[in-house]
């Protein structure tokens, strides 16, 4: 059983979200606002965040920057009924592990939280005695879902985490954006694979603020991505 937080403003929709999840043996939260959905987070470290993106105050957009900024990796699912491309970039871009838009099917929305629940469980399980993962001034703790990279660490959500574990573990691999979302979703509700980009490019950011050099991800045009050997 998972403690799962809910945060909306919306009662009716919140009522039915938690009879959703309680039917499913998940352990609930609610809030009805970001800045109460942060404090929850802070006080009771719930396995998962299902997050409206329109509330008045903290929006979700705002709980997630904040959450992400204080290095915390917990998985985070933001709904929002603004249903644009534009919406889902920035979404992830600010760190959410998934991204839903309204109406949804609540058993999407289970099925998606059930997914991030169980990679998490699986992966703790298997990789609590392991080594870190290094390439060159690259070091991954699975352990404890933390990068280190020259030394420093770098804040990353569980997605991001797993990006860049996949491609380290193949490297010099050309990996496609369909094996690559394969990889770090493992579920089969269908996301587009451009997504993969968006991971990308916010793993090169955190990567660049330390090391303006750093090219260790490579672009294979009209392939897919790929780690480079020897990263500096």
């Amino acid at each position: 059983m998972a403690l799962v937080l809910l945060i909306d403003d919306d009662a009716s929709l919140l009522d039915v979200l938690s009879l959703a999840f309680e039917d499913e043996g998940h352990a609930l939260l609610t809030a009805r606002d970001g800045n109460a959905g942060l404090a929850l987070i802070k006080a009771r470290r719930p396995d998962a965040v299902v997050s409206d993106v329109n509330m008045p105050g903290l929006d979700g957009f705002a709980l997630c920057r904040k959450l992400r900024q204080a290095g915390d990796p917990v998985p985070l699912v933001l709904l929002t009924s603004r249903d644009s491309e534009i919406d889902e970039t920035l979404g992830l871009e600010l760190g959410a592990d998934d991204y839903i838009a309204k109406p949804f099917s609540t058993r999407v929305l289970l099925a998606r939280v059930a997914a991030l629940l169980r990679r998490d469980a699986l992966r703790a399980r298997a990789e609590a005695e392991q080594p870190p993962i290094e390439a060159g001034a690259l070091a991954l703790f699975p352990d404890r879902l933390e990068v280190r990279y020259q030394g420093k660490p770098i804040p990353v959500t569980v997605t991001e985490f797993r990006l860049l574990e996949a491609l380290i573990r193949r490297e010099g691999l050309v990996l496609s954006r369909e094996r690559l979302l394969s990889i770090v979703r493992g579920d089969e509700v269908a996301v587009s694979d451009r997504i993969v980009d968006t991971y990308v490019r916010r793993l090169r950011k955190k990567l660049g603020e330390i090391d303006p050099a750093f090219d260790g991800i490579e672009t294979v045009i009209g392939a897919g991505y790929r780690f480079r050997a020897h990263v500096a």
